[in-house]
């Protein structure tokens, strides 16, 4: 008899280090690679704008490489196990074969599929292509999850030369003829096309982030430790959405370090792949805390009195305004508003200065994260349940390993350390251009003179600022002073 198999992709839409795609091929003489677009199934966090774009093109990516090897992509919409079950049935599948998923939504549909594919006699398995290692596989002395990244850190370091990269098939299976839909047809793409910016920053697919983590390894990993701090220059990986998307896979990039400077725990490489690691973290406290991307891990921020529920932000606007105001880069704070402005032409941030930008909204609007979070799924590439809701809470300071609630990030102070000429302010706000270094993160205290020779008119030109940092630092910290007791032993979920 010959073995028919479905190779159901979602996120893992790469060739080289995918074990779900080299098991189908290996146990299967026709192998059907499968996207179903079911966004539904993953609500409330079903992809947002941004990450439909990059989707598309990540498919259309993977189907010219698949068609390249003698196969092709199919695809589909509906719900996935009945489309699962109608698939099989038409092309005469035995086997399904996937790589796991590991948010809650998705994690428990896909127990499901698998009890169910099962019962009606298929073979189906699962496979690890996100992760390094599996979130259930790390534990604390005494059973526990861990909730400190040091500790988190120290466990899984000295295993990280034992991850190595599953091989590409040497040999690409057939695949049986099943009638799909042309990408087109699932409305990834925005109607109003407001994508430009997109485009012309980012290529989605396997091959452009293959050539983009060889050029960061070979040319950009030695100076990482200090480059990837100033948003100015292209000091990155930005691999990120390549890594969410799978078109690479973290045990590929270890190897590749590994390949171009002798092992990934050498001192060259260590900060970057400690930022791998860190991406582990955030995925072993979703695995663990589920309820994390809406409630705080810490239950004291279950009391915290956010402004938003007090109908006004400090400002004089209402927090609706407020957050409105930071959405669209206009909130008078040069840095805060080069970021967000950043994020809407091109769907990314710089890392440095997601913290700024959150602990601005958090701490000086005094804003619920939540509500940070949200904008950032809907307009990041890379937007990752997992990686989003650690680095909310942790600039929030109600997470695991959270910065203290105490540490706020001055906007200004950030700006002179990690922009010290301006230039990443001047990109973004070029209104500000003319402004010199010294006062381009605060236009406020230039002299009037000074500002009218470098063409700005602060509230014409440029905002106002929107708050006094200082005054509302005190406020966010009288604000934490309501909830301050003892964190308790665990979180209250």
């Amino acid at each position: 008899m010959t073995e028919t198999a479905i190779l159901w992709l979602r996120r893992d839409l790469r060739l080289a280090d995918n074990p779900a795609l080299a098991a189908a091929m290996s146990k299967a003489e026709r192998v059907l690679p499968l996207y179903i677009h079911a966004p539904g199934e993953e609500a409330p966090w079903a992809p947002g704008a941004a990450s439909r774009w990059w989707l598309h093109g990540s498919l259309a990516s993977l189907d010219r490489e698949l068609g390249a090897h003698g196969s092709r992509l199919a695809i589909t919409q509906g719900d996935s196990l009945e489309t699962l079950c109608a698939v099989a049935r038409e092309i005469g599948a035995t086997q399904v074969h996937w790589n796991r998923l590991y948010d809650p939504v998705p994690r428990g549909r896909d127990t499901r599929i698998k009890l169910a594919l099962r019962e009606q006699g298929l073979l189906v398995e699962s496979y690890n292509a996100a992760l390094l290692r599996e979130p259930w596989e790390v534990r604390t002395a005494s059973g526990e999850p861990y909730r400190v990244y040091t500790a988190f850190w120290r466990k899984c370091a000295p295993e990280l030369l034992e991850r190595k990269p599953t091989a590409t098939p040497d040999i690409f299976r057939p695949a049986p003829e099943y009638t799909g839909l042309p990408l087109a047809e699932l409305g990834l793409l925005p109607r109003i096309r407001w994508d430009q910016g997109l485009a012309a920053r980012w290529e989605p697919g396997e091959p452009a982030a293959l050539a983009r983590a060889r050029t960061f390894v070979e040319r950009d990993l030695p100076g990482y430790a200090v480059r990837r701090d100033l948003p100015g220059i292209a000091g990155t990986s930005a691999l990120s959405a390549s890594l969410h998307f799978g078109e690479i896979g973290p045990r590929r990039l270890l190897a590749l370090i590994g390949e171009l400077h002798g092992a990934p725990s050498s001192p060259t490489a260590e900060t970057y792949v400690r930022e791998l690691v860190w991406r582990e973290f955030a995925y072993h406290l979703l695995f663990h805390y589920p309820r994390t991307p809406e409630v705080p891990l810490d239950p004291r921020f279950a009391r915290f009195p956010w402004r938003s529920q007090e109908g006004s932000s400090g400002s004089g606007l209402s927090a609706e305004e407020a957050l409105a105001a930071w959405q669209s880069g206009r909130t008078g704070i040069p840095l805060v508003d080069a970021g967000m402005r950043e994020l809407w032409h091109t769907g990314w941030m710089h890392n440095r200065v997601r913290m700024a930008v959150a602990s601005f909204l958090t701490k000086n609007l005094l804003i619920p994260w939540q509500a940070g979070a949200r904008w950032f799924w809907d307009t990041l590439v890379d937007a990752d349940l997992a990686a989003n809701t650690l680095g909310w809470q942790w600039t929030a300071g109600c997470g695991a390993d959270a910065a203290p609630y105490f540490r706020i990030f001055n906007p200004v102070r950030q700006g002179g350390r990690f922009d010290p000429d301006g230039d990443y302010v001047r990109r973004w706000c070029p209104e500000l251009s003319g402004l010199p270094a010294k006062h381009i993160h605060q236009p406020w205290t230039a002299p009037e003179a000074l500002l009218r020779t470098s063409g700005v008119r602060l509230g014409q030109d440029y905002p106002r600022p929107l708050v006094d940092l200082a005054k509302t630092r005190q406020e966010a910290l009288a604000a934490f002073e309501t909830i301050k007791r003892p964190w308790a032993s665990q979180p209250s979920f």
